[in-house]
Parts: structure tokens; C-alpha cells; sequence
């Protein structure tokens, strides 16, 4: 999860910067390829590694059988 937001930060940092220090005058490295294709990019691969990190199972490397699945929930014998 911290890789995540390491690249969502890096994106952030790489879409800054590129203004003029005077408002009158037009830069126009504001609009170089960096911070319009790169930076986005990473952003959304950012959060796209957070999603993963979220949903990924941590267990999921023990598997379960099915003997363990029914100690957990016992079939009621008592049901209609």
C-alpha cells in the first residue's frame, strides 16, 4: 500500500511547477509532456496499485479445506 502511495505522490510532485512567477506573462511549460501524459499516468496507476493493495488477500496463501470450512459453520441438523 505505501508502494501506492509513493507513485500517486510521485505524480503529484511531477505535476507541479511549470508557472510563471509573473501573471502576465504566459509560460508555456506548463503544458510540456510531463505533466500532461506522466504525471496523470501515474496518479492512476497510483491508485489502481491502492485498489489492488485493498482487495488483495493476505491469507489467501493458506488454502482452506473443506473440513475447516465446516468446523466454522456446522450444518444445522435442526433446520426444516
Amino acid at each position: 500500500m505505501l508502494i501506492g502511495l509513493g507513485v500517486i505522490a510521485l505524480g503529484f510532485i511531477l505535476m507541479s511547477g511549470g508557472g510563471s512567477d509573473d501573471p502576465n506573462v504566459f509560460n508555456p511549460e506548463i503544458y510540456n509532456w510531463r505533466r500532461i501524459r506522466l504525471a496523470p499516468a501515474l496518479v492512476l496507476i497510483g491508485f489502481g496499485i491502492e485498489v489492488y493493495a485493498i482487495l488483495l488477500n493476505p491469507d489467501a496463501s493458506s488454502s482452506t479445506t473443506q473440513d475447516e470450512v465446516s468446523e466454522t459453520f456446522p450444518k444445522d441438523k435442526h433446520t426444516k
